[in-house]
């Protein structure tokens, strides 16, 4: 049976949304907001913390596009953009963060150790979102954590725990971890660049649009979604035609029901032109 028009579109933000100057383009906001003048529901579906969605979000004001939602942290966060408010988090509580942080240790030896917090906002002041062990290196280009010592990187519930080792391949690192974490936590990454993501077992993006569905009365009859990387994976497996990116992991590319062009070459305007042209 043919696809469409869809009527929830669910995107990954770097390497699928954005291009690589960290820029939505104009193609790609006028098919959405055609796309949101035909009835259909947009929500960002990312690896991102909440504070890192704005740059983001502050691209398509004055447009038809409109951003309501967005999950965040893999699926670990259920985030109200339009309030500035998170309305729901899934994490794990210091003696698991704990034991995670052994393993880690003792699988990937000299790895860097980092903890995602969830607050009440994007900008909680009452909440030090990202803390990590001395000497993190941070394997973004705008590393905003707090340096603690490892016993405060483990001593509140956190969304992620995250294990970084700059050199080696994020591939590598989670099958090194993977035999050893067990149903402790969900192993994921979404860069190849020495970073593996770790969250509650069972929490992903497609756990948290499933979730953020139902609590904001989305529609989900007919979804669409986009993504490159390996914590996209069950996101485009769960939608109903899943889209992978042309420079996607094999990973990715594997789940996907599609595969487009490039996000540099607006390879999610291209699929949703179809119906919103």
């Amino acid at each position: 049976m043919a696809f469409g028009p869809p009527t929830l579109i669910a995107s990954d933000v770097d390497g699928t949304l954005i291009d690589d100057e960290n820029r939505v383009s104009a193609r790609t906001l006028d098919v959405l907001g055609a796309a949101r003048g035909a009835g259909a529901e947009f929500v960002l579906a990312t690896g991102r913390p909440p504070r890192w969605i704005a740059e983001i979000t502050d691209q398509f004001d004055g447009t038809q596009a409109q951003v309501r939602y967005a999950v965040c942290a893999n699926g670990a966060i259920l985030y109200d953009v339009l309030h500035d408010r998170v309305i729901w988090s899934a994490t794990l509580p210091p003696p698991v963060l704990v034991k995670l942080g052994e393993i880690a240790k003792q699988r990937i030896p000299g790895c860097g150790i980092a903890a995602e917090r969830a607050g009440e906002s994007a900008h909680d002041a009452a909440t030090a979102p990202f803390v990590a062990s001395a000497g993190y290196q941070h394997a973004w280009l705008n590393p905003d954590h707090v340096e603690v010592g490892d016993d405060d990187i483990y001593a509140e519930p956190a969304v992620k725990l995250l294990v970084r080792s700059p050199g080696m391949a994020s591939g590598e690192m989670a099958q090194r971890l993977s035999g050893y974490v067990g149903d402790l936590a969900q192993i994921t990454f979404s860069t190849d660049n020495g970073l593996v993501e770790l969250s509650v077992p069972g929490t992903h993006k497609a756990s948290g649009l499933e979730r953020l569905a139902a609590q904001a009365d989305l529609p989900s009859d007919a979804v669409i979604a986009f993504g490159d990387m390996p914590n996209d994976v069950e996101m485009l497996s769960w939608a109903h035609h899943g889209v992978a990116m042309g420079h996607g992991h094999h990973a990715a590319l594997a789940a996907a029901d599609e595969v487009t062009i490039g996000n540099n070459e607006d390879g999610v305007a291209v699929v949703l032109e179809r119906w919103f042209g």
